[in-house]
């Protein structure tokens, strides 16, 4: 039985597209994209072959290329834009958007020029509006083909998170609620730097006892920087933090992998975001994450190595024989 609730979706790519299609088995969906071809083959062929060829859309998912009508008397906003676009894209709901219609983003990225989170964003252009972040180690492409998976809908008021569980959650696709935005938030944010590492490792040929390491030492940097932001350690060890990190880090679905495996095969970054369909949010968050580490005075190597690579001022072969001279010293050593 699906819930009387109107669910309007922002985002017509892979991710923004699977949510709709899960959520439109538990309420009534309707998908907001700028490309009115995307639009008409949900609408008529219940498919987008752009961002998820030969899959099948469920009948529900209805798409639009008009915002207003997409907004309007909506009782759930979920944004799933790329980081770049996500403030325009925002903003221009507000004039249809009521001031108690909860916001959920489904973005890993941060802003460019600000160092904002989605949900800090969300709360600047809609202060009145709670929001939250929908998270976890999610592949798009496995879970339209019926692989189970999880995720986590974090938001700073349980009970709200815990009614709006439900428009998500199914049979295949469990969700769970948490409190620490903060670091769920970030979870899915840095994981994919430390992604590009270790796809450049598999480029170059190495092993998975080297993978293994650049793994578990970039969850160490990610735990580090995400607890000096305000996260909670402990969400580190969880879906959004460790899973979404092994996710991102070893499937050939993740684009930031693909993006590390170009590099380490000698690719520069111009060459492979030119031939890319989607945005790889690792990339263009990388400077952004130095930036954050060196203003809370936490270290991060392999973070640091990944920013030089795609910034051009070193390669990956030049970055990885870094990495593997690395100072030795104590494993839980903080700095």
């Amino acid at each position: 039985m699906k819930l009387d609730l109107r669910v309007a979706l922002l985002g017509g790519g892979s991710w923004g597209t699977t949510v709709g299609s899960i959520a439109s088995r538990n309420a009534n969906v309707t998908l907001w994209a700028r490309n009115k071809k995307t639009v008409n083959e949900i609408n008529q062929n219940h498919a987008n072959p752009r961002y998820l060829p030969d899959i099948k859309l469920p009948n529900s998912l209805r798409a639009s290329t008009d915002l207003e009508k997409t907004v309007s008397d909506c009782d759930v906003l979920v944004v799933g834009v790329p980081s770049s676009s996500f403030r325009d894209v925002l903003k221009a709901t507000t004039p249809y958007l009521s001031s108690s219609t909860p916001i959920i983003s489904l973005t890993k990225g941060l802003e460019k020029d600000t160092d904002l989170r989605m949900s800090q964003l969300i709360e600047e252009i809609c202060p009145n509006n709670p929001n939250g972040v929908l998270t976890g180690p999610n592949l798009a492409r496995e879970i339209m083909n019926g692989k189970a998976a999880a995720s986590v809908i974090a938001m700073h008021d349980p009970k709200l998170a815990a009614k709006l569980q439900p428009i998500f959650h199914n049979g295949l696709f469990r969700v769970y609620t948490n409190q620490d935005v903060i670091g769920c938030e970030l979870g899915g944010i840095l994981k994919n730097i430390i992604a590009i590492a270790v796809g450049m490792g598999i480029g170059l040929g190495a092993g998975d006892n080297t993978r293994a390491s650049l793994i578990t030492r970039g969850l160490a940097e990610i735990t580090r920087l995400g607890v000096a932001m305000g996260g909670k350690a402990e969400t580190f060890s969880g879906l959004t933090g460790m899973g979404d990190l092994i996710a991102t880090c070893v499937s050939p679905l993740s684009r930031n992998h693909q993006v590390g495996v170009q590099l380490g095969a000698g690719k520069s970054i111009e060459e492979i975001i030119k031939n890319m369909v989607m945005v790889a949010e690792g990339v263009k968050s990388a400077p952004t994450v130095i930036k954050l580490a060196l203003k809370h005075n936490i270290n991060m190597p392999i973070g640091e190595d990944v920013n030089q690579v795609v910034t051009g001022q070193k390669t990956a072969q030049q970055a990885f024989k870094g990495l593997l001279k690395a100072e030795i010293g104590s494993e839980f050593d903080p700095g």
